[in-house]
């Protein structure tokens, strides 16, 4: 059986409530004020379809972030997929308009904020817990708070 993992509620946490500040608060301008949004974000065209899904799935990280404060270990998964939809964003579209030299700047603020919560979902996410063999109970997790 392997040792106690460290588990840094305290990073996690904080990674819950970004989401619910600037996720969630994303979402639901998208949703109500999607024109003020746009300009704000700068994000072109006129897709109310894909802008619709995009604050959706906002507000719906932002919603369950609020239940991942109360339990951050049950809802870590939001995190991780958080964690993998931003990295593969990055790796499927940005890096390839970079080494295409088309990366438009109205992308560079979207890219800021989703490079900060990869590196906060990288410290806070409890990947050894995560990914560990269940054992039947959750003796295995030693919880340190430690941000």
């Amino acid at each position: 059986m392997p040792g106690p993992f460290v588990i840094r509620r305290g990073w996690m946490r904080f990674m819950y409530l970004y989401t619910i500040v600037v996720a969630g608060a994303i979402g639901l301008g998208i949703i109500i004020m999607p024109e003020l949004m746009k300009a704000v974000l700068r994000w072109p065209g006129d897709q109310p379809i894909a802008m619709g899904i995009v604050g959706s799935v906002y507000v719906a990280f932002g919603v369950l972030s609020v239940l991942g404060l109360r339990d951050p270990l049950k809802f870590a998964p939001v995190l991780l997929l958080q964690l993998c939809y931003k990295s593969v964003w990055f790796v499927a579209v940005v890096l390839p308009l970079l080494l295409r030299g088309r990366f438009p700047d109205y992308g560079l603020l979207t890219a800021a904020v989703f490079a900060t919560f990869i590196v906060g979902d990288l410290v806070a996410i409890p990947f050894p817990y995560l990914l560990a063999r269940a054992s039947g109970t959750d003796q295995g997790a030693a919880s340190t708070g430690a941000s």
